[in-house]
């Protein structure tokens, strides 16, 4: 079974270590911790089973999300996990007042982009060499709340 609860401290361990599986730029427990403790930042972890298995976070502005992260554990990857995160932002910024959602994923992720296209988000724009580690082009999506 997955849930979706507020982004607590003593996930922030967990999602570190997934951050270093899932990034080729890993954000540390200390980034995690500072992240989602700012005034405009949701965070929202996902437990199967009551275990740690992802995390997503955005940044508010106005009426405006930006979506920074969203990691699952390669084992626990096409089980619903991301898409239950990506729904959890989704109602939180409704809950929030926000309009709109916006991120970027790599134009080589694949699964990312179609977990964002079968959850409403649609394609906007590309910014070219956008990440390195590899350098790629970024897809830049976005979702009307």
């Amino acid at each position: 079974m997955i849930q979706t609860v507020p982004f607590a401290p003593e996930h922030a361990v967990k999602a570190a270590a997934l951050e270093r599986i899932c990034f080729s730029a890993p954000w540390s427990e200390t980034e995690l911790l500072a992240s989602s403790a700012l005034p405009n930042a949701i965070y929202i972890s996902a437990l199967c089973d009551g275990e740690f298995s992802g995390y997503a976070g955005m940044y508010t502005v106005q009426d405006e999300g930006e979506i920074n992260n969203i990691a699952v554990f390669p084992d626990l990857r096409r089980r619903g996990v991301g898409g239950a995160l990506v729904r959890a932002l989704c109602d939180a910024g409704r809950a929030a007042g926000l309009r709109r959602l916006t991120l970027e994923v790599r134009a080589s992720n694949g699964a990312a982009l179609s977990l964002y296209e079968k959850n409403g988000f649609y394609r906007v724009g590309l910014r070219r060499g956008y990440y390195t580690a590899p350098k790629e082009d970024a897809v830049l999506l976005d979702k009307d709340l």
